[in-house]
């Protein structure tokens, strides 16, 4: 089976690739490096000529909200009129846990890109994970204020990048769901506290705080806003044996 992962090459697309390729599948990594970008429209037709699957992993390399906005939107109307032209059958998407009650222009975008996939009238599975482990150094340095990390007080339920990679194999080899897959780290646990067990773990000496003023990434949350609420998937890595491993791999 012919399976294309666009963004083949990042932190998540690279897993999901070698995952697959042990099942012996037809997988091609795309990426602008690859000659398929699908913000230009660049290779995508050949991408994903004789494809079973797409997987879209891509990410847009500006965070601001204009321009992420303006990324996901593009990007879905030069890749899925293609993947319809090809007769692609299923169209696997990762995005994010909780993107329609929490307001900031990521979330925003990222939701705009649903709304394509849920309008292209391909068989599809939509994944939404909570935060990657692999972005709490990142999240700590966006939330600092000098030697404090001022954090919301919520809830936070983060999720290892081996275990995003395998739920997103494993779905896009399943039948199309034609609707919502949530999925979650095992451990789930006030915001401050996993922050500050990371930043302990790592050497890291500033101060870890729960201040109600504080926002993620902009945007305002509260407790519920960046966990699951129903029933969801849960990786098998906690938080202890994450840092073990990335300690390990250093």
């Amino acid at each position: 089976m012919k399976i294309v992962v666009i963004g083949g090459t990042g932190l998540i697309g690279s897993k999901t690739v070698a995952i697959l390729r042990q099942g012996a599948h037809d997988v091609v990594a795309a990426s602008p490096n690859s000659g398929v970008n699908t913000v230009t429209g660049e290779g995508v037709k050949e991408a994903v000529a004789g494809a079973q699957v797409v997987i879209d992993l891509a990410n847009s390399p500006s965070f601001e909200d204009k321009a992420v906005l303006e990324f996901f939107e593009t990007a879905g109307r030069n890749l899925l009129p293609a993947e319809a032209a090809a007769g692609v059958r299923h169209h696997v998407a990762l995005s994010i846990v909780a993107i329609d009650r929490t307001h900031n222009g990521y979330f925003r975008a990222k939701l705009a890109q649903e709304k394509l996939i849920l309008a292209s009238g391909i068989p599809y599975t939509i994944i939404r994970a909570t935060q990657f482990m692999e972005f709490l150094h990142g999240i700590a340095d966006s939330s600092a204020d000098g030697n404090i990390v001022r954090l919301p007080p919520v809830l936070f339920q983060p999720i290892a990048a081996d275990d995003v990679a395998a739920f997103v194999a494993e779905m896009a080899l399943a039948a199309p769901r034609n609707g919502i897959v949530e999925i979650a780290g095992p451990e789930r646990a006030p915001f401050n506290e996993i922050v500050g067990r990371y930043l302990k773990a790592v050497g890291d000496a500033r101060e870890v705080v729960s201040d109600p003023e504080a926002r993620y990434w902009g945007g305002r949350v509260e407790k519920y806003s960046l966990v699951p609420l129903g029933e969801a998937r849960l990786g098998r890595i906690g938080l202890d044996q994450w840092l073990r491993r990335s300690q390990a791999a250093a």
